[in-house]
């Protein structure tokens, strides 16, 4: 079963077991970390789709670790003045496993 989560403004479709990169989320490594903003939920061909959000629908992980990102250069140039900047930064990213996509409505059937 595929779901659609959103968390850190982008959206990821995910299933159990996978692993995935997030930004950070600021839960210790080890601990659970549960995503309520659920947009699609299903098999290909077979989604059920929120508007804008699936109600009691929720996708549970575990932490595996916190790593930075690739650096992304930042340059900036303006001609005649022989003004330049160059900047870098690295974003910290949380890595998920997903370990269930839970969906309540179907539990209580």
């Amino acid at each position: 079963m595929k779901a659609v989560i959103g968390t850190g403004g982008k959206q990821y479709i995910v299933e159990e077991g996978e692993i995935i990169e997030i930004e950070r989320v600021g839960v210790p490594t080890g601990k659970k970390v549960e995503f309520k903003e659920v947009f699609a939920l299903g098999e290909e061909g077979n989604m059920k789709y929120g508007n804008p959000i699936l109600k009691g629908v929720k996708v549970e992980g575990e932490v595996l670790e916190e790593i930075k990102g690739d650096k992304k250069i930042s340059f900036k140039y303006r001609k005649k003045t022989d003004a330049h900047w160059k900047k870098g930064h690295r974003q910290i990213l949380t890595r998920v496993k997903i370990t269930s996509i839970v969906d309540v409505e179907k539990k209580e059937k």
